[in-house]
């Protein structure tokens, strides 16, 4: 792609995503959709895969004294310490795992309306969101996901720089990209529209998806 190239939006990364990814179609495959922008963009790429959507809710556990400095994840079913120090008390990490995963509730509960998750375990996942900046959202919940038993992971996103590359094909069975652009300042950089979504539009296009899945053919 030229240097210069812009998504028009993340139904149209989201439908240039999916060409890369027909090799899964139909399959035992689940697609995990980071949200909020990763919904938008798994619920294209499930359905033009005929695979099922699931959100993965992961949130970053900060440092006591420096909250953006990451020492670890929270999810649903798992928390992972990567960072120790004599300064971490155990009750902190304690009391902060307490806090998230309450949080993460609340926002499953909001997303999904108590809807159970999908079963990981022995399954094959394909991960996705708008793009890459840092990386550690999708590297925590890539880990989550492994943790919980899954038998491959894919992670599938639109846009990263290109040092993404080496973190990611560590961690998982295979890293696709669309645009690793060189001048790399942020993944809204790289689309036409990166109109923020909302709570409310990440529930709507779940509930859309999962009615939708319930349909005969």
């Amino acid at each position: 792609m030229p240097d210069d190239f812009l998504f028009v939006d993340r139904e149209e990364a989201a439908l240039l995503l999916s060409k890369r990814l027909t090799g899964y179609r139909g399959s035992d495959a689940v697609v995990f959709a980071v949200p909020r922008g990763g919904v938008p963009i798994g619920a294209v790429v499930a359905r033009e895969l005929d695979l099922p959507l699931e959100v993965v809710l992961v949130k970053k556990l900060g440092h006591p004294v420096n909250p953006e400095f990451a020492i670890g994840s929270v999810s649903l079913r798992n928390v992972r310490i990567e960072r120790i120090s004599p300064d971490i008390s155990r009750e902190f990490i304690r009391q902060e795992t307490e806090r998230l995963q309450q949080e993460l509730k609340r926002r499953h509960q909001l997303f999904t309306s108590g809807r159970k998750l999908i079963p990981v375990k022995n399954r094959r996942i394909i991960l996705v969101d708008d793009g890459i900046a840092t990386g550690s959202t999708l590297l925590a919940a890539a880990a989550d996901l492994r943790e919980s038993g899954a038998s491959e992971i894919v992670v599938a996103v639109p846009v990263a720089p290109p040092g993404a590359a080496g973190m990611f094909r560590k961690i998982c069975d295979d890293y696709i990209v669309l645009y690793e652009p060189r001048d790399f300042g942020g993944v809204g950089q790289f689309y036409a529209d990166f109109r923020q979504v909302t709570d409310e539009e990440v529930v709507d296009t779940l509930k859309s998806y999962w009615n939708r899945a319930k349909v005969p053919s």
